[in-house]
């Protein structure tokens, strides 16, 4: 069938394709593909779980949104994984002797937990995920996101739970705390792992002086709300987030990296206290401390990674590097957020609470 304004070879082109996948990105825009496989389809007592073939590779998909895809799948859980964990061995003095203690809220593919356990100071790896289903879907179909040998590592305790009622009742405490968690929709399960009230107690349950605390926040899109909304509420949570972890934390650092699979730049906040005067920090003072961390000489952040990760080849054909893409080049660029984005993240001023939620598109 032929689609008006079209040439005849991209109609050509799709009727040989046959089927395509098409997902929602932001209010009036979408993200289309070819659909080259479907390989399982199922229900949990949460959500639908697809694994498909496109593009991007073999892609999971849970409720209609990409989680993961084959071939940048590495670039979402290197960001958010490496930077914290890396800033938690900084802000010890005893060299090498730290993070030891993490915490992950969510991460069902297993491939964050991959990354934490590149660390040979991390002792101990609590993961709390909702749904057991993904996490069986993903060692069957995915195993390379981490699979069996994440999941039976000796250092690492999976709990079939939900990370709110956990992280809410423990009294363990950690040296980083990894929210790996559902976007914040409506009915969705993880609303409240975005709100001031569950972070002022996350806080808590940090180690000083080393605790961390980062988190994945959604579309980090430059584009202005009023033009890009065809609703009247603004469903950007990006902002949100990083001025309601504002409230509770000393230091509050956005980043972003870009995700083709996600067909957007995506974002992620890191915070943390400073280590002598937390709570009582001058606006210039936590500036400088962000600061120095942000701007962390390349050569650092390489040397850290050299020092500090291992590698675990998946093939003999593979690098070796010990990471595909963190290293001190892309530090510099995932903290550097564009001259529009730091306008639209400066215009935003709200704040998530139990009360007032936000809801993610």
């Amino acid at each position: 069938m032929s689609i008006e304004g079209e040439c005849p070879a991209i109609d050509a082109q799709r009727a040989k394709a046959g089927f395509w996948y098409s997902e929602d990105v932001a209010p009036g825009l979408k993200c289309s593909m070819v659909l080259k496989d479907m390989l399982h389809s199922t229900s949990s007592e949460y959500q639908k779980i697809d694994v498909i073939e496109t593009y991007f590779g073999r892609t999971l998909i849970t409720d209609g949104k990409t989680q993961s895809a084959q071939f940048d799948e590495y670039v979402y859980h290197e960001s958010l994984v490496h930077p914290a964990l890396l800033k938690s061995a900084l802000l010890v003095k005893e060299n090498g002797a730290k993070p030891r203690s993490v915490f992950i809220g969510g991460g069902g593919e297993l491939a964050t937990a991959r990354e934490v356990l590149r660390h040979p100071s991390v002792e101990r790896v609590v993961m709390v995920d909702l749904d057991e289903k993904v996490i069986e879907v993903c060692k069957e179909y995915l195993p390379t996101w981490g699979g069996s040998a994440v999941a039976s590592n000796p250092r690492m305790e999976l709990i079939i739970g939900d990370a709110f009622a956990y992280l809410m009742n423990t009294t363990e405490k950690f040296d980083v705390v990894i929210m790996d968690i559902s976007d914040p929709i409506e009915a969705g399960p993880g609303v409240m792992l975005y709100t001031q009230e569950f972070y002022a107690h996350a806080k808590t349950l940090l180690n000083s002086p080393n605790g961390v605390f980062v988190t994945q926040a959604g579309v980090a899109d430059s584009v202005p709300p009023e033009h890009a909304m065809d609703r009247e509420q603004d469903t950007a949570c990006f902002g949100p987030i990083k001025n309601t972890l504002g409230t509770v934390f000393d230091c509050v650092v956005p980043y972003t990296v870009n995700i083709p699979s996600f067909g957007s730049d995506w974002g992620f906040v890191m915070a943390f206290n400073s280590q002598e005067r937390s709570g009582k920090l001058t606006s210039e003072e936590k500036q400088q401390l962000i600061m120095a961390w942000t701007d962390v000489p390349t050569g650092t952040i390489d040397n850290l990674i050299e020092r500090r990760i291992t590698h675990i080849k998946a093939s003999d054909s593979e690098s070796d590097d010990a990471l595909k893409f963190y290293d001190g080049i892309s530090h510099r660029r995932m903290f550097a957020l564009t001259k529009p984005l730091r306008k639209v993240l400066k215009a935003d001023e709200r704040i998530m609470t139990k009360a007032n939620p936000i809801f993610m598109y």
